[in-house]
């Protein structure tokens, strides 16, 4: 599935939905590491966008949607609708960020 059949919208324009194959997901649970808490901590004193946390958030997103790919290939799909990220955070220093939406068969109209 190219990653452009991905969408936070709940069509595609010049598709139509031929078969709903339910919701599909990818969670990724992950830690700050010493450094990365030390170097971020760091970053806080001068102000500004505190690139390690971002970068980590990045990469976790990342993977948590390249999840939820692999598990809307395996039932078929050819797109996904209604694309959503939501984090949670499962101890200090830990959180899950899962992204799911739902998988779908789509044709051109």
């Amino acid at each position: 599935m190219e990653r452009s059949m991905v969408t936070t919208a709940f069509d595609f324009e010049g598709y139509k939905v031929v078969k709903n194959l339910g919701i599909v997901r990818g969670i990724t649970v992950r830690s700050r590491s010493i450094v990365g808490t030390i170097g971020g901590t760091l970053q806080t004193i001068f102000g500004g966008n505190i690139s390690l946390f971002t970068e980590l958030c990045e990469k976790t997103r990342e993977e948590s949607f390249e999840l939820m790919i692999q598990h809307a290939q395996e039932l078929g799909a050819n797109a996904v609708i209604g694309m959503r990220y939501d984090t949670t955070d499962v101890l200090q220093g830990v959180s899950e960020v899962l992204c799911y939406g739902t998988a779908v068969i789509i044709e051109h109209i």
